[in-house]
């Protein structure tokens, strides 16, 4: 999978975090790797994930099944490279979609549902992952929040757990 977005909206820590529970809690294997442009905020942002239950021989993504775009650059430089029959995830806030894929195109107000139901953006990404969990099943919601527990300061924890939660609902309510 792809997830890309611009620096600053934490698509690379998400990538991190999902690769994290497949191989630590799902006992499968994971390479995460990641791009991004000059600017650490505000500069494109790339971060490709593989998990699969054999070996895996190159760390990058060609055609991923499925492909999260957060802003309308990311989107706009990203939507042909979905696999036909994938998943395309965008966020309604950021990205007009104005092509059509041979994919499932999933648009969720990923971000206005943090700002409205916990007030704080900084755990867009963590929705965005929730919802990502929901749709694709290959995590169960529980790694994630293993690895979110271990990484994410105590003080902290609370906000994340419900940002996850709203994005695993956001997904559910979609249907898989």
């Amino acid at each position: 999978m792809v997830f890309s977005g611009s620096g600053g909206q934490g698509v690379i820590t998400a990538a991190i975090i999902l690769a994290e529970a497949a191989v630590i809690y799902e006992q499968v294997n994971a390479v995460q790797s990641q791009s991004y442009g000059a600017a650490a905020r505000g500069g494109a942002t790339r971060s490709d994930v593989i998990i699969s239950e054999s070996d895996i021989h190159y760390p990058k993504v060609i055609q991923p099944n499925v492909l999260v775009c957060l802003t309308q650059t990311a989107y706009n430089a990203y939507y042909p490279i979905v696999r036909p029959g994938g998943l395309l995830l965008t966020d309604t806030r950021f990205v007009t979609t104005e092509r059509k894929v041979d994919a499932r195109q999933v648009e969720l107000p990923i971000y206005q549902t943090v700002v409205d139901q916990i007030g704080k953006p900084i755990v867009f990404n963590i929705c965005m992952l929730g919802a990502v969990v929901s749709l694709t099943k290959l995590v169960r919601p529980e790694s994630i929040m293993k690895v979110l527990e271990k990484r994410i300061p105590s003080g902290f924890f609370e906000m994340n757990q419900k940002a996850l939660n709203h994005g695993l609902e956001m997904g559910n309510e979609v249907g898989s």
